[in-house]
């Protein structure tokens, strides 16, 4: 064990410094080349501050480079892609939607609107359930893994309620997957580092972007070191949380940071 443990270890730190490296690098890059003043990449916080919207492409891109083995990177990529793509569409599409949880952006389906929570809900799940086919085998198991992914992607941008919480968040549940599910677990939570301090200094912003890409890219972790009983207890968590979105939100507002 402790020589499978000294093995792990360097691609734990590589993966950690990649993701945290790569994740600075991007905010570094569209800072310098957009600058400020840019409405599409600015918003008003919750404290009327403005802050610029960097660290959601910049996390997302640092999730899917630090994700170690090479082997899982695919499914990590799609993953995190997806996820980040459709929290982008949303971010944009429905800035001013007043709608929130599931039941709400159903009910404008079933009336014949497609919101972005619509596109986010379907979206994501259609890339959990790809990526949890590329990492499990059994028909059963890739179900599974897709409502893990899909699920964590929900949750985190669920928590983002408060400046830092989406990235603690990431950081704080990431951390024990170190050990267990070795350096894929390190990717997110080198992209949440590397920008948690400007997100809790008030200076940038995950949005949906960013919150739903560290969410799947932990998921992915997730579904890579757990087998199917890890993987249905996960899941149901997820769910739970996921049906209860509102009181888990007014959990997260209240509570101290």
């Amino acid at each position: 064990m402790r020589a499978g443990q000294d093995i792990r270890r360097p691609a734990r730190t590589a993966a950690l410094l990649t993701a945290f490296g790569a994740t600075r690098s991007v905010v570094w890059v569209l800072r310098r080349r957009v600058g400020t003043g840019s409405a599409r990449w600015e918003r008003t916080n919750y404290a009327g501050r403005t802050v610029d919207l960097f660290a959601g492409p910049a996390v997302a891109v640092g999730s899917v480079v630090g994700a170690l083995p090479a082997r899982t990177r695919g499914a990590a990529a799609i993953a995190v892609g997806v996820a980040g793509l459709c929290g982008a569409y949303d971010d944009t599409a429905g800035a001013g939607d007043s709608r929130r949880g599931f039941r709400a952006h159903l009910g404008a389906l079933r009336q014949g609107g497609v919101t972005s929570g619509a596109v986010k809900l379907f979206g994501i799940g259609a890339a959990g359930l790809v990526a949890g086919a590329m990492l499990k085998e059994r028909p059963l198991d890739r179900l599974l893994a897709g409502v893990v992914i899909a699920g964590s992607a929900h949750f985190v941008n669920l928590v983002d309620v408060a400046p830092g919480r989406a990235a603690l968040a990431v950081m704080g549940l990431g951390a024990p997957g170190l050990l267990r599910r070795g350096a894929l677990a390190a990717a997110p939570v080198g992209a949440a580092a590397a920008v948690v301090t400007d997100d809790l200094g008030e200076r940038t912003m995950l949005g949906d972007t960013g919150a739903h890409a560290l969410g799947a890219a932990l998921g992915t972790a997730v579904v890579a070191g757990n087998g199917r009983a890890g993987l249905f207890l996960h899941a149901a968590a997820l769910v739970t949380a996921a049906v209860r979105g509102a009181d888990v939100s007014r959990i997260a507002a209240e509570s101290p940071m």
